[in-house]
């Protein structure tokens, strides 16, 4: 299924203590085929059954996620728990083994 990859976006957001960083993923804009959204990825053990990012009033997703700092993660996001999609704002993107044409974002903090 294709998705507009150009609604996605990452905010970083770092906090001075503890050496973390609040990392909030969203998908902005309202799709009525998509029911869900997930993300798996490093900081989840890839945890294909992850909370789902939580559906925000103008129809698209959000979900806020605190990381540690100077850390990379690599990520995918799994759409209707079968659709994975990579998050055309990620910081770089690397091969995930599964054939060139499947790379997977990631984030550096």
């Amino acid at each position: 299924m294709f998705y507009k990859k150009y609604v996605m976006s990452i905010k970083k957001q770092y906090l001075k203590k503890d050496g973390v960083c609040k990392v909030t993923f969203s998908y902005n804009e309202k799709v009525n085929s998509i029911e869900n959204i997930r993300i798996p990825g490093d900081f989840n053990n890839w945890d294909t059954n992850c909370e789902q990012m939580k559906k925000i009033k103008t129809g698209g997703f959000s979900q806020t996620i605190n990381l540690d700092s100077g850390k990379a993660y690599q990520f995918k996001y799994l759409i209707n728990d079968s659709d994975w999609v990579n998050d055309t704002e990620a910081d770089q993107f690397v091969p995930n083994g599964l054939g060139s044409s499947e790379p997977n974002s990631v984030i550096a903090l």
